[in-house]
């Protein structure tokens, strides 16, 4: 089937529940939301990014020395220190091999978690820590009222082939590339607005990376997330921006997120979902 065969979906308000019924369902996916953030070893307990080169280095609050090259991340630890990874104690000298773009490993070393990943073609290491000052503070975060309004039916529109798609991050200089399956065409306010979609977690799932005329404003400047669940056969497809959230990079410099294509930059004001955090200043508190 090809795009053009796919049926016009209805547009506009999409069928939700009772009010009271659809702010409690949010509240809750909101309280969850921001308890997986917010979990020992979530990104609030990040304490650090490092970057890691050929030349072997001692970071800050992980033990050993640690370098990349050809073969992979590699670190030598000090006599009588060792860590865990995947349960199994590793000492002295232990190679992660070549880690896949996105991709990670965890190493256990006392309450300190160290992810070992790769993001935009460059190994990092980032430290958890569950007593990170910015994981202790957090209250929660801020966010617009759920509203049934920002709940709208769409249709997904298959490209031919998947696009690859380069966008930039939240760390200059580097950059992310990501397949688009598709767009997400949409009618708000009078306008038919899209949204090229990324894959999602869950197979068929879609996900989209915007920012609206209330970024910089009310929410978070660089970008927000909204995920999707699989359109229907016919190609309809629900966003609900009440659960637009912000990603890590809104609360801690320790992030690479994604930022999003240029085309997602919404020419209207979405006043739903997640907006600037406490974290980032005053306005997240308005």
């Amino acid at each position: 089937m090809s795009v053009h065969d796919i049926p016009h979906a209805r547009t506009g308000t999409a069928d939700v529940p009772e009010a009271k019924v659809f702010a409690s369902e949010w509240e809750e996916w909101h309280r969850d939301k921001d308890a997986r953030l917010a979990s020992e070893h979530g990104f609030l307990a990040v304490t650090g990014l490092h970057w890691l080169s050929a030349d072997p280095q001692v970071l800050p609050g992980v033990p050993g020395t640690w370098s990349t090259g050809p073969d992979g991340v590699v670190v030598e630890l000090d006599e009588g220190t060792e860590f865990f990874v995947d349960g199994v104690a590793v000492r002295a000298r232990h190679l992660f091999g070549v880690i896949p773009e996105r991709g990670g490993v965890e190493a256990v070393w006392g309450d300190t978690v160290i992810e070992v990943a790769r993001r935009g073609g460059h190994d990092i290491v980032r430290p958890r820590r569950p007593d990170h000052p910015l994981r202790v503070a957090f209250t929660g975060t801020p966010a617009y009222a759920p509203d049934p309004r920002w709940v709208v039916t769409g249709r997904y529109e298959a490209f031919p082939e998947p696009r690859p798609t380069t966008v930039g991050a939240s760390v200059e200089g580097l950059r992310h590339v990501y397949d688009a399956p598709g767009r997400v065409v949409f009618h708000l306010d009078g306008q038919e607005l899209s949204l090229t979609a990324f894959n999602g977690q869950e197979p068929g799932a879609l996900t989209v990376l915007f920012t609206d005329e209330t970024s910089g404003v009310t929410t978070y400047a660089a970008n927000r997330h909204l995920g999707l669940a699989a359109p229907g056969p016919d190609g309809t497809v629900r966003l609900d921006f009440n659960r637009a959230t912000n990603l890590p990079c809104a609360y801690t410099d320790f992030a690479t997120c994604p930022l999003p294509p240029a085309e997602n930059r919404l020419p209207v004001a979405i006043t739903a979902g997640e907006r600037i955090p406490h974290e980032r200043g005053p306005v997240g508190r308005a």
